[in-house]
Order: C-alpha cells, then structure tokens, then sequence
C-alpha cells in the first residue's frame, strides 16, 4: 500500500463518507456511488462551486463510482449558452471529467410534466389562480399557518384540463401556478403548497418556444437525481430545509429515491459568493467581466494564475463540516503560493524601475549569467541573464537616508545583485522638479561574482534587477482583495458596493522584465524574484506583454490594510 493511500485510510471519514458507508453496508444502493454536479447556467462559477465540485467528483472517485454534469436548466430568463459553455470549460480546468454523462434538466421536461399530472391524478397537485403576491400573503409566517388557496379544492378533472392549458400557453405570465398540496399549517414554510410549475412564455436556450411552462427547481432536482439513478445528492445547507420536499415528491411518485445530504457552502471574507450579486458587478462594469482576476469566479481565478492544484488543494484542506462558518481567504492564497512555489520558474522583474550606472564596468560589454530557474525543481534547470554597464532597479530598493536595519542600497552602502556582482552606491541624481531619484552611480566589485565571490564584502543585501538594455517594458495590473471588509454584505442597510477596494486594481505601466519571458504564453505563471508570482494575461501580446499579480510571497494584507 502507497503512502498515500495509507495516510487516507488512516484519515477520519466526514459525514458525508460515513452515511455513504452506512448505504454501503446496509446495501441501499447495491453498493453503488453515483453523484452529480448541477450548476444553474445563470452565472459563471466561484470558488464555493469549485468545493461542491471537488467534493461531488471526489467522493464518487473515491469509491469507484461515476459523477453526472447536470445543467439544471428550468429558468430561461437567466439562463444562456454562454453560462453552460463557462461551466464545461471550468469543471474541465479544476481536473474532472463526466465523460458521456453530461445532462440538462430539460432533457426531461416531457418526463416532469408526466410526473406533475400523476401528482394532480393523487389529488396531491392542484392549479392555483391566485397572484404571486397573493400566495405570498396567505402563507403565513414560522408561528402563523397559511391561508388554504380558495382553489386548492378544484377536482382532479378540473386541474388537468388547466394544467393542460397551461402548457398550451393559453393563459399569460403569473394567471395559473400548479401548486402541491401538502400542507399550510407545516412548520417548514417549504411544505405550505409550493409551487411546482410556472408560467413563463420565455424562449429556452435548449427547447426555444416548445414549452410554455417551467418546472420549479425543487420539483426539478429530485426527479432529475432520480432520473439519473443519482445515490447521494450532495448539497449545501440551505437546502437542508427543502428536503422534506425532496422526499416528499419521490415518495409520491413512489420512483427511485436518492438520498439528499447536506454540507455547509464556502464562505470567504473580503468576498462575496452570490451571482446575483457578481451580476451587478459585471454588469455595472465595477469589473471588467466575469473573468476579471479580482472576482472569486473559477475562470476570474484561471486569469489571475491560480492553478488546478492550488484550489483542489485549498478544498481538500477546508473538508467537509455540518455548520457554515466563514473561511479566511488567506488560506486560499497559501495554497496558492505553495502550489507556485514549487510549479513556477523565478524570473527578475522590476516594477518601478530606476536606472543604475555602473560606473567602472566596460561601456558596451554584457556578459550572461547562470540564473536558477526553480530551486524547488533542479529538472528547471537554468537560464542566462545579460549584464552590463545600466541596470534597473526597484525604486523601493534605494535610500537616500536609510536608516539602519534598511538592507538595501543607499549612498556608501554595498549589495548583492542577484546572480551578478556585490556594487556600492557612490552618489545619485535626482530630478529638480519633482525630487525624485533619476539615475544612480555605482561600482562594482570585479572579484564578487556570484558563485565565485572572492571579495570578502559581506552586503547584508541582495536585490534584484535587469538589464537596461535587453529588459522588456511590461504592463504589469497589480490585483489586491476586491472588498476592504471582511464582510461585505453583513451590514444589510449599506450596498455591498460600497466597500469595493479602490486600490483593488493597480497598473505598472513601466515596469521591466529580464528578456527570458519574452515567448511566454498567456497564461504562463512566473515568480518575480522577491515580488511575487504573476501570470502573463490572455490579452498579452508579442507587442504587448501584460502579467497579472497572482499572490505575492506572504500575506502582507493584515500588515498594511489591518483587520477590519
């Protein structure tokens, strides 16, 4: 046995994978494991559908079963080719296939409307004419029963002749509903007659005008789980409150009945996870689309340069729990740099650059230097850098008065240049009209190259930098949190999009790069030597090289920003 597969048996099962056991052992579905993952195609998908993924995939891997994809399609104002296209494309990148098992709720609309006519022929479905609004006022509240509709009594004849009308689109939007007839007194507010059917003269991206009426999605979901031959429908918690209705409607139709379990969704802080909400931000252009690297979507994340591993990793730390509770996005991010660490070549860049003469090399000599491509990989193997008389370096890595545990260059001071030589600062320019550092002068130390150092200098420094000659201008956008509270959407009297980041979005329109990045493709992830890990963006060109900041190398936020 493996390492590996002995850790995993050794790890204690969650909830989820011992009730599955309990199927198992009791023999409920002949030791069958058969999940599904069913997005809404309303939206693009986030990181808290990345947990449902890995977990739906996970689980049936894991005991050798199958995972159905299942589009669950039954709202046609919201939902679009270009949602369904988004959500293939991501559940393919975070590593999972459904192979031939890719379905759509309405795949089976002539089965849901069979089913919903045998419910009216129980006497346990009925057509309602009453308003939305009216429903909504007779259901009572927790302590208060409902109202029974003045039409829940309509005899089965009557119903089916109405719900036949209604699929043959002979009433407008909102004059009929086919309601369940359960219960107005329940306790579950979910129980008091839900509505099982609307009308909805939409135009479907599947079925286009063939259906005048759409399945509600709890009726939907249960028969589409029982359709499939789904075992264990894993959802989050608020669901937990619909499954009585989930039984209910199987236990009725008396078809195969999968077992519904509930776990609780990802929450991260400085976050928000509802599409509805991501919605307004794409559509009121506060980003620059649904795959704009600062939102917590899986294809905004494949832009920033966050890897398949890193978020299968991040999922698999947080587990499985019963309660919601709110996960820090710090942990993300870790997993994020542990990932690149070890996956992501080291290049120098420069983001703010200013230009160091180097006074005492030869004008018009460079020299290549051996530069490590991945400490953490030795089959990376190594690159040359050109040196020679100018350099760039950061700004931030020179002071005119720097004060004493400041490890950089400053007048008198000596550095290391990574990969090159030790220099000392002889003297600077600066610019008389705005003061700042336009040029500085220094020596280098002939006899301290890297790697052959004789020189007996110790710089309690080393930066880096690049050729001034051979560097490529860079456009680099410097991505930081989206939110500058924890909560965004926790105080209800504010619009969350008042705590938008104005700083969230910063551009490097100068910045340098060493010349070894220059065929990168889009996509490519590189770390920048002491700056942190960037990704070079999809609208990157030969012409126009653009990176996207993927994470820097430690969690500064708490430092500079302070806990909200």
């Amino acid at each position: 046995m493996s390492t590996k597969e002995g850790d995993k048996k050794k790890k204690s099962l969650n909830f989820i994978e011992q009730r599955i056991n309990h199927d198992n052992k009791t023999g409920r579905y002949d030791n069958k494991v058969h999940t599904r993952f069913p997005p809404e195609p309303n939206g693009y998908l986030h990181i808290g559908h990345a947990k449902s993924i890995c977990l739906n995939f996970g689980v049936a891997e894991d005991y050798k079963g199958k995972t159905n994809l299942r589009f669950d399609d039954t709202n046609p104002l919201k939902e679009s080719t270009e949602y369904v296209d988004a959500i293939r494309e991501d559940v393919k990148w975070l590593g999972f296939d459904w192979d031939d098992r890719e379905f759509f709720a309405s795949d089976y609309f002539d089965n849901l409307y069979d089913y919903a006519v045998q419910l009216i022929k129980k006497g346990k479905a009925y057509v309602d004419d009453q308003s939305v609004e009216e429903i909504a006022e007779n259901r009572g509240t927790p302590t208060v029963p409902g109202k029974e509709s003045p039409y829940r009594n309509r005899s089965v004849e009557e119903n089916l002749k109405l719900f036949e009308k209604m699929k043959n689109g002979e009433f407008k939007d909102g004059e009929k509903i086919l309601r369940a007839k359960i219960d107005m007194s329940s306790p579950n507010m979910h129980m008091r007659d839900p509505a099982l059917y609307r009308i909805r003269k939409v135009d479907h991206h599947r079925t286009g005008d063939q259906w005048s009426i759409y399945p509600m999605y709890d009726f939907a979901h249960c028969l589409s789980d029982s359709l499939e031959g789904i075992t264990h429908s894993l959802c989050t918690l608020e669901f937990e409150v619909h499954r009585p209705l989930y039984d209910w409607i199987l236990d009725e139709l008396e078809v195969f009945h999968p077992q519904q379990i509930e776990f609780a969704r990802l929450n991260l802080n400085y976050t928000v996870m509802s599409k509805r909400k991501l919605l307004e931000l794409v559509e009121g252009n506060y980003v620059s689309g649904w795959d704009d690297p600062r939102m917590p979507t899986i294809s905004g994340m494949r832009r920033r340069g966050y890897t398949p591993d890193s978020i299968r990793n991040f999922c698999e730390t947080i587990g499985v729990a019963k309660r919601d509770g709110i996960v820090d996005i710090a942990l993300l991010e870790h997993s994020v740099r542990e990932d690149l660490n070890k996956k992501a070549n080291r290049v120098m860049g420069v983001l703010n650059p200013v230009k160091v003469i180097i006074t005492n090399y030869p004008e018009g000599e460079t020299e290549e230097l051996p530069a490590i491509n991945n400490p953490e990989d030795e089959s990376a193997g190594k690159r040359h850098i050109p040196f020679g008389r100018e350099i760039y370096i950061d700004k931030a890595d020179f002071m005119e008065d720097p004060p004493r545990k400041f490890f950089r260059l400053g007048p008198g001071r000596n550095v290391r240049l990574k990969y090159a030589y030790i220099i000392t600062c002889d003297d600077y320019k600066k610019n008389e009209e705005t003061g700042e550092i336009e040029e500085i002068y220094c020596t280098y130390h002939k006899d301290s190259k890297s790697g052959e150092d004789t020189s007996g200098i110790k710089p309690k420094g080393t930066l880096s930098w690049v050729h001034a000659t051979s560097a490529l201008a860079i456009t680099v956008n410097m991505y930081d949190r989206l939110f500058n509270v924890e909560a965004p959407t926790a105080d209800k009297e504010k619009d969350f999009k008042e705590f938008l980041n104005p700083e969230s979005l910063t551009v490097a329109k100068n910045a340098k790069v060493e010349p070894s990045v220059k065929d990168a493709e889009p996509g490519t992830t590189v770390q920048f030597e002491r700056q942190g890990y960037f990704c070079v963006d999809l609208d990157s060109t030969e012409d126009n090289l653009i990176f996207n900041r993927t994470v820097t190398l430690k969690d500064s936020w708490s430092k500079h920003k302070g806990k909200k």
